[in-house]
């Protein structure tokens, strides 16, 4: 890149980012009883030290009534305070500035934690919580207003840089703007500038309790994506009410609702990268402060290319510094072959986050254990020869964290390529970037020296004439064939058999989904392209159920629609015949038949562990990791291997085999 507009510094009123590349807000789930904890600045230390231009933290709540998820951060109670303290030295060590992101959200969230009734502009229910709020009087917005005061003077003590008001995708400001949700006939309902009132009051009161010194950003939704919410040409006037205001320095942008549309929000590797920079570049046209534009950027050249192109001053990249906190370091200094780049799988961010856990990383097993030390090195004084067998996510993540401590580590593989299942859920439509996981492994593995040997089938004699110190064992697992199934049934297959092309299904094919991932839904499209007639059957409630966690239902409802794939639940596969599978429903118990060419299994397979077993009775010192362990995902892959590949001790130390 010629003269890079992404290394030069931008001036956000009293502060300076250096570069212009934002880790912005989003949520953990690291606090502990409504505080920070040494995990939070352990997290946003990690991508100061690797480079971040600014770091925005996750949201602070500003009022008792606003407690949607277990573990936020309680920003009216004092007690954050120390917490804060930690998190800004961290930061700050590094030269990086960083902000607090304050909020209440409003009617998006519901009474189970805080016992008391969700506040809101009106009483109308959210589509996910389904609580109908409390709509707030004139004296309680004076108190929101005056809480956001209080939490921007607990930032101030804190030691933060400045704060970032919320207005975007979960807050009540969000919902005082929008007039999906703001029905109000007072002074803060009709009128966009009513609506935009409360906003405005807080951006003054904020600015009067921090002073001119430190800074003061809001975020703005350019388009919920609801029917009646606020669309683009609404957020670029509240753009200028608030630039005209005199006290922001910045504005930030999002897209859609974080809860009718979060989809589009943290969207998966479906949607394009940028697909959201329509906002920003219109806000940017039309206001003269700096403008943050997000949406998916994994890659340091479309960074440069969205501010080249005027779309943006300032771009923030959140699941790409999650994956490689030294993405911005990396970039820097040319290096960007070695970054981890980012699959937008959705899988330990967004997933762990719906299911109340802590933020992690599909390929990242330090995300969310920075303050642990995971990931480290901790080199041994002396060397073990490592043998690892199988070269998918597991063994490869084996290889790194053995190399990293100074083991001299072999890889076989059976398949004359790496990659595993990963390189197989790869080649369906849409599904490419997750391919990076491999990717980004042999790069790593590359770098740390570790030897990997393609087309090798190992067997007891193999690693006897290899003499390693200790194996690890990534074998993986095989298809399984279901009890219903009769073994001769050459017309019902497995999804690998599909994928790896060793079957061609044609004509009317129904895809069994027992796993409710990726695993029906992508071969499901992929047939349907071919033009096959396909239906996918599950016993479950819905088809693919577990891509809600990841945001990918939606989009896939979408495409199956397209596509002419039909979906029927609950249905328990009893027995096939001659091109007939008999299923029982669920909720009645009535049989239904299916008569069709094809029948394509996306079940439960069964380890591949003969050879851990044989190795073991041999007595040698052996670990086994992944889908040879037990059949999981990739993310328990990838933990597995970290976690056996990093506690493999020096030459003279046994490692006990399981």
């Amino acid at each position: 890149m010629a003269d890079p507009l992404i290394w030069s510094p931008l001036q956000l009123g009293p502060l300076t980012v250096r570069n212009r590349i934002v880790f912005s807000a989003h949520l953990t789930n690291y606090a502990e009883n409504g505080l920070p904890t040494e995990q939070h600045a352990a997290y946003y230390a990690a991508r100061a030290a690797g480079g971040a231009g600014l770091i925005i933290t996750e949201e602070h709540s500003t009022h008792p009534t606003d407690w949607p998820y277990e573990k936020l951060i309680h920003g009216f109670h004092p007690e954050v305070i120390p917490g804060y303290r930690r998190i800004t030295e961290a930061v700050h060590r590094h030269r990086v500035p960083i902000l607090a992101q304050i909020n209440h959200n409003g009617g998006q969230a519901s009474s189970m934690y805080s016992r008391l009734p969700v506040w809101a502009p009106s009483p109308v229910a959210d589509p996910l919580f389904r609580e109908v709020p409390k709509a707030v009087t004139t004296s309680e917005i004076a108190e929101i207003v005056a809480s956001y005061g209080l939490v921007a003077e607990h930032c101030a003590e804190g030691g933060f840089d400045g704060v970032e008001l919320q207005c975007s995708h979960s807050s009540i400001v969000r919902g005082f703007l929008s007039p999906a949700t703001n029905r109000r006939h007072d002074d803060y309902g009709g009128s966009l500038a009513n609506r935009a009132r409360i906003l405005l009051e807080i951006v003054a009161e904020v600015r009067r309790v921090i002073g001119p010194d430190l800074a003061l950003g809001v975020r703005l939704c350019g388009d919920e994506l609801i029917e009646g919410g606020t669309t683009i040409d609404e957020a670029v006037e509240v753009a200028r009410m608030v630039e005209a205001t005199g006290s922001v320095d910045y504005i930030n942008t999002s897209i859609g609702v974080a809860t009718a549309s979060l989809f589009m929000i943290e969207a998966s590797m479906h949607i394009p990268p940028g697909y959201s920079m329509f906002i920003p570049s219109a806000i940017r046209e039309a206001v003269d402060l700096p403008v943050v534009g997000v949406g998916r950027f994994k890659d340091p050249l479309q960074v440069e290319r969205a501010l080249t192109e005027g779309q943006c001053d300032l771009v923030g990249v959140v699941r790409g510094q999650i994956a490689d906190p030294e993405f911005v370091a990396k970039a820097r200094a040319g290096h960007t072959d070695d970054t981890r780049l980012c699959l937008s799988c959705n899988q330990e961010c967004v997933g762990r986050m719906g299911l109340n856990r802590w933020l992690g990383c599909i390929e990242n097993p330090a995300a969310g254990r920075e303050s642990l030390g995971v990931g480290q090195a901790r080199p041994v004084s002396v060397g073990r020869r490592v043998l690892v067998v199988g070269a998918g996510p597991a063994g490869l993540q084996t290889a790194i964290a053995a190399a990293r401590n100074g083991h001299h580590v072999t890889v076989l593989e059976r398949s004359e390529h790496a990659g595993g299942q990963v390189r197989l859920a790869a080649t369906v439509p849409n599904r490419a970037e997750f391919g990076d996981l491999v990717r980004n492994q042999l790069q790593e593995c590359g770098r740390l020296g570790v030897e990997i040997e393609c087309g090798v089938d190992v067997d007891l004699a193999e690693v006897r004439r290899r003499d390693p110190d200790t194996v690890v064992v990534a074998t993986g697992s095989v298809p399984a064939r279901p009890w219903w199934a009769p073994d001769d049934a050459e017309w019902i297959v497995d999804v690998r058999d599909v994928l790896e092309g060793s079957v061609q299904p044609n004509g009317s094919v129904l895809v069994l989904d027992e796993l409710g991932f990726h695993h029906a839904t992508s071969v499901a499209e992929l047939l349907a392209d071919r033009g096959c007639q396909v239906e996918v059957v599950t016993p479950g409630m819905v088809v693919g159920q577990d891509l809600g966690i990841t945001l990918d239902l939606e989009n896939w409802w979408i495409r199956a629609e397209a596509k002419g794939i039909e979906q029927t639940t609950e249905l328990v596969p009893m027995s096939a015949g001659d091109h007939s599978v008999t299923f029982q429903h669920h909720p009645t118990g009535t049989e239904q038949e299916r008569r069709v060419d094809w029948v394509v299994l996306a079940v439960p397979s069964t380890p591949a562990d003969a050879l851990f077993g044989e190795l073991q009775a041999a007595g040698y010192a052996v670990h086994r990791v992944g889908d040879a362990v037990a059949p999981r995902r990739a993310h328990a892959a990838v933990i597995d291997g970290e976690r056996v590949g990093a506690g493999i001790m020096a030459a003279s130390a046994v490692l006990v085999g399981r």
